[in-house]
């Protein structure tokens, strides 16, 4: 599955007690060990301590150390699990800050610091010689001859995704840190020693360093700094400790805690793979730098083969990835999508000259959208709201649940409302095809949807405006949608908010913005079952053509818009994912169907996304055929289906998503 489970370690220490913070050490890798870790990382001059000042001028400190390590090395030989851990290293008549990286009882190579700090509490320069002042590149460590130096790159014999280097400290705060260099070597994984002290303010900034660094490099960011058994004479350590994967932290240690602690994370390599293939900037990052030769360093382990559900290490992987959990996240995040939608259409109608937009209303949830949108819209440009021409037009499906929201609504935002049946003048043009008029196919059905966006389209020229378009995210990449129906307007301003987040969107209007009798009204719509209302009703009149029974939830759909079109992930894992995002919310079996369907959906509707109108893009996922996404109509789907069939294809499941309307 691409995981490579790291675990950054904070062990208990004492400045010069070598022995015991070797036992510290090792107590702490075997429990990291036993946790499932690949690789455990522990803080800068652990064995030592950081804070031992002019005792690193001792000769005994330093040999004791190097023979400490030895034994950390030979008593971790039965281990398959990496540890990298921090060393002072004496050659040369110089002395050295540096990392030992060592798997199986061997020594793979010895990286020194290359930024030494010397202003303010930091004098390092005082006992350390920098990288830079390597005149070697091996060195004799116990019976081994060792690489050392710092264009160190190590990685997997098999999987050349998993790829690690490591820097220490200062050489992150540096203006271009090696391991910017490391990752355009080919580094996913950067490993960073540090003794970092504590002050007001400065764990945000390492965060925020760490944060922008992983995404710079687009790589795994893992960053652990001493704890608080460091000297307190001038300065106090936390062990801070943080992981961080393409921009993102992942997880955190609690700062100044007592004891040793082990904070574990998968970090996917096949998402940073994919994220640099994609990335254009990253290639010219490439060809641009010619100082990028690395010795590398091949290591061997049988690493993670799939995620677990459960357990320490596990991925936070949330079910709606385009929802944050947070809540003053979310909140922000819909500021932030309102304004752009509404700046997009607002910056539209400018361009145009038109000081009027047309939108039809169904009482659902993307027309209740748009018209949001609008009126924001149109706030901006500072147009009377009679500009805003709402047309609401019932057919033979629609209910008068969603018919008396769209009054509501617009009576609540006191916009004047059309309303057009639409029935006769569909059954007169059911009556000239020679159509039974019994909603026994397609045709019944889509002859609505053109008819409503005829009328729309001349009520626009009428009035001089935008036809305003509704449809959203999800249902362009499913092809849920008419062609030449609802799937054409002047400006779809939709068109880049999958349905979760649209869900999302309403529910924040309601309780931020919208008028005290129109947040019932919302509550209410985002209440109602998806349906584009276009076959009759049930005897009570209610809602029985249900979109998420026909084609899935939407919940699946756009978490699968997430993981196989934004990341790339092949079906087996994009299903693996899914199964443990909605564990126990939704069946196995019936992800595994509704998947298929995606994928067959998302592969068959390609031809309406490829005559797309103007829409703005809100996230990291669009699928316009002028920016994102461009794909061939008549791509084969099978390779797909064959891999998401390998793991118990379904039996009797039936397959009609191949409509071309």
């Amino acid at each position: 599955m691409g995981y490579f489970r790291v675990a950054a370690a904070v062990p208990e220490v004492k400045p010069a007690a070598v022995r015991a913070n070797g036992d510290a050490l090792l107590c702490t890798f075997f429990e990291a060990c036993e946790q499932g870790a690949d690789l455990v990382l522990f803080p800068e001059l652990a064995l030592s301590g950081y804070s031992c000042g002019d005792l690193f001028l001792q000769t005994h400190l330093i040999q004791a150390a190097r023979e400490e390590a030895l034994r950390i090395i030979e008593a971790a030989s039965a281990q398959d699990t990496l540890i990298v851990f921090g060393l002072p290293l004496s050659r040369g008549g110089r002395l050295y800050n540096t990392a030992v990286v060592a798997a199986k009882g061997h020594v793979l190579g010895i990286v020194p610091k290359t930024c030494i700090p010397n202003a303010r509490e930091y004098y390092e320069q005082r006992w350390f010689s920098s990288a830079d002042e390597v005149p070697f590149s091996e060195v004799r460590f116990g019976r081994e001859q060792v690489p050392f130096g710092s264009d160190l790159l190590f990685r997997h014999k098999t999987d050349c995704r998993a790829a690690f280097a490591v820097e220490i400290c200062e050489d992150l705060w540096s203006p271009i840190p090696p391991s910017s260099r490391h990752a355009i070597a080919g580094a996913q994984l950067i490993f960073n020693l540090s003794a970092s002290n504590e002050f007001v303010g400065k764990a945000d900034y390492r965060r925020a360093l760490t944060a922008q660094q992983s995404a710079r490099c687009m790589a795994g960011y893992v960053y652990v700094s001493a704890g608080i058994g460091e000297s307190t004479t001038d300065t106090v350590y936390g062990g801070h400790a943080i992981i961080a994967e393409n921009g993102r932290i992942l997880a955190e240690s609690e700062r100044f805690r007592d004891g040793s602690q082990i904070l574990l994370m998968d970090i996917d390599t096949d998402l940073l793979d994919h994220e640099r293939r994609v990335s254009s900037t990253f290639r010219s990052a490439i060809r641009r730098e010619t100082d990028i030769n690395r010795r590398v360093i091949h290591f061997s382990r049988r690493l993670h083969e799939a995620h677990e559900a459960a357990g320490p290490g596990r991925r936070p992987v949330s079910p709606h990835p385009f929802v944050p959990d947070n809540a003053a996240e979310r909140d922000e995040r819909c500021r932030e999508i309102s304004a752009i939608q509404s700046a997009g259409l607002a910056a539209r109608l400018k361009h145009t000259g038109l000081k009027a937009a047309v939108i039809g209303l169904s009482g659902g949830l993307d027309s209740t959208l748009a018209l949001l949108v609008a009126i924001g819209a149109f706030k901006r440009l500072n147009l009377p709201l009679e500009g805003l021409y709402a047309l609401t037009m019932p057919g033979f499906g629609t209910t008068g649940r969603t018919q008396g929201n769209a009054e509501k609504l617009c009576s609540g935002f006191g916009l004047r409302l059309e309303t057009l049946d639409i029935r006769v003048a569909c059954e007169a043009q059911m009556k000239d095809l020679n159509h039974s008029g019994e909603p026994s196919d397609r045709a019944y059905e889509n002859i609505q949807a053109r008819h409503r966006t005829a009328i729309l389209m001349n009520k626009a020229n009428m009035v001089g405006g935008l036809l305003v378009g509704t449809g959203d995210l999800s249902e362009l990449a499913l092809g849920w949608c008419t062609y030449n129906g609802d799937h054409i307007s002047h400006y779809a301003v939709n068109c880049g908010v999958p349905k979760t987040l649209v869900r999302c969107l309403i529910s924040w209007a309601a309780e931020t913005w919208a008028p005290p009798g129109v947040k019932t009204v919302l509550e209410d719509i985002l209440a109602t079952p998806v349906s584009p209302e276009l076959l009759p009703p049930g005897g009570g009149g209610e809602i029985v053509q249900k979109t998420e029974e026909e084609i899935g939830p939407y919940e699946l759909h756009d978490f699968f818009l997430y993981y196989a079109i934004r990341h790339g992930f092949a079906p087996a894992k994009v299903l693996h994912l899914a199964e443990t995002a909605f564990n126990g919310a939704h069946d196995a079996s019936d992800i595994k169907k509704w998947l298929r369907v995606f994928y067959t959906r998302f592969f068959s509707q390609q031809f309406k996304r490829s005559c797309l109108p103007d829409g703005p893009k809100v996230g990291t996922i669009a699928l316009s055929p002028r920016a994102d996404w461009r794909m061939p109509s008549d791509a084969d789907v099978s390779i797909w289906l064959e891999e998401l069939d390998k793991r118990a294809p379904l039996k009797n499941q039936r397959d009609d998503s191949h409509s071309l309307d």
